[in-house]
């Protein structure tokens, strides 16, 4: 499908209305995750974390997924909703997660602990899922870790980061991947304490992505949507927060009272804290996505069968609710 640029769209229409219109017209549902624009956050019918995002899609009548996120995001809502059609407002918008770990040396990689359990994360494409025993996300991999016998050997991948978080906490040896996400990486512990002496007494908010020499300063460390839920719930009215600042347009609906800063970089700012993959989904380009039904995503069919197995164990060993990335 030869799709148009963004740049051919006409500056004066009013993007708001047609893409209200277009998702009437198709019978669409936009899911938006929490690090996504705020304008595009606003038209979602969904705002969340990805696997959250990708149930309640699963559970509408919708006959197309417009996921305003990355790309893994909307191969989980195709895994679990195989009969929609899912599109993406720019297929380029991937993930460094993603990215560090391709499915033939992940392959290989398993194949060489054969004793081993693999755990991988939500951010990790289908293909590399399809040789996973059991996904997690940063919300329910604790819950899930503790149900795993104590001397089965476990490989967790892709992010070092989130499994040498569960490592600590819970006194497992894991084999880790060597993944990063390239937004927690870019925070600076020097920086952050800077910014908690300017504000004494504002707790820290951070994401397990984070490396560990961030997290040892967080007052909480959680999921996006735990991260959310803490922010707008502590009685402290300034919080500093270490993930994606995208989420800080929710936090300041929520709590309109309260100041919210994102942890900064090393320049001491945190705008290079913005995921660059993200940022490449504009209002422009969903219009285009939901005139034009693409770019969609396709899956081989056998992957997609083998990666929803250990999505589908998740779910089984997860609490009621569990959220995504």
């Amino acid at each position: 499908m030869n799709l148009a640029s963004p740049l051919s769209v006409d500056p004066t229409m009013d993007l708001v209305a047609e893409i209200k219109r277009l998702r009437t017209e198709k019978n669409a549902v936009i899911l938006a995750h929490y690090y996504q624009a705020s304008e595009i956050q606003d038209i979602a019918d969904f705002v969340g974390d990805s696997l959250d995002l990708s149930r309640k899609a699963a559970e509408t009548n919708a006959e197309m997924i417009v996921f305003c996120g990355v790309r893994f995001m909307a191969e989980v809502a195709k895994i679990l909703s195989p009969e929609k059609k899912v599109v993406l407002p720019d297929m380029a918008a991937g993930c460094s997660l993603e990215d560090s770990c391709q499915p033939d040396e992940f392959e290989q990689f398993v194949k060489a602990h054969p004793d081993h359990l693999v755990l991988s994360y939500i951010n990790c494409s289908a293909a590399v899922k399809a040789h996973t025993d059991i996904i997690v996300t940063s919300s329910n991999a604790e819950h899930i870790v503790r149900q795993i016998p104590e001397d089965q050997k476990i490989i967790f991948a892709p992010d070092k980061h989130l499994g040498g978080y569960l490592s600590r906490k819970l006194g497992r040896d894991m084999l880790l991947w060597q993944g990063t996400c390239i937004v927690h990486e870019l925070f600076s512990e020097k920086e952050l304490i800077k910014l908690k002496a300017r504000h004494a007494g504002a707790p820290v908010a951070a994401h397990p992505e984070c490396p560990d020499n961030i997290i040892r300063h967080a007052d909480h460390v959680g999921s996006t949507s735990s991260i959310l839920k803490f922010c707008t719930e502590t009685e402290a009215d300034t919080v500093i927060v270490a993930t994606e600042p995208g989420i800080i347009h929710q936090m300041e609906k929520a709590s309109p009272n309260k100041t919210f800063i994102g942890a900064p970089g090393a320049d001491g700012k945190c705008s290079c804290n913005s995921c660059p993959f993200m940022a490449l989904n504009t209002m422009e380009k969903l219009y285009l996505c939901l005139r034009d039904g693409g770019p969609e995503i396709i899956l081989d069919e056998a992957i997609r069968i083998a990666a929803e197995k250990p999505l589908r164990r998740m779910l089984e060993m997860s609490p009621a609710v569990s959220n995504s990335k």
